[in-house]
């Protein structure tokens, strides 16, 4: 059997995986249980669309509390107290400059399973994150996307 991968975490990205394993296991099974109960009811399932949502519905909330379990098993937590403030690594928060339109970003590196772009939080996956990662301050990094070369000269990293 293959080795799980890790799945790397701050506590507050443990916290809210724990809280949507919560949510799904306590309330929205039952939410389904229901919705496939009252289709239930509608008599003749060869033709109730009802019953049928509400079976795939069912079969993806499982399929979610599986993929929960698996990465909760497998998790490792970003300890703040071993974050380097001296170079870039898992859970740095890094405010870079983007030279080209010198624009002051501030990302916090995740892993892949935290990464949220709209709160700037990207992952050590990511094109950004892998060019940041291992930089001190004021380096100057250059990151390949797919609109070409983006140039950002790191400015500060915090915990």
């Amino acid at each position: 059997m293959a080795e799980s991968k890790k799945v790397i975490l701050t506590s507050e990205g443990l916290e809210k995986l724990e809280q949507e394993l919560e949510y799904l296991t306590t309330q929205k099974r039952q939410e389904v249980a229901a919705k496939i109960k009252q289709a239930l009811a509608f008599g003749d399932l060869s033709e109730n669309s009802e019953y049928d949502e509400a079976k795939i519905e069912q079969a993806q909330v499982e399929e979610r509390i599986k993929a929960l379990d698996n990465m909760l098993k497998n998790v490792q937590i970003i300890d703040e107290e071993d974050i380097d403030t001296k170079k870039v690594g898992l859970g740095s928060k890094v405010k870079v400059l983007d030279m080209e339109f010198d624009e002051e970003m501030e990302y916090t590196i995740v892993g892949s399973t935290e990464a949220d772009p709209s709160q700037n939080k990207i992952s050590d996956e990511s094109p950004v994150g892998k060019a940041l990662l291992g930089q001190k301050k004021n380096k100057i990094v250059e990151v390949t996307v797919p609109a070409g070369v983006i140039q950002f000269k790191i400015l500060s990293i915090t915990k």
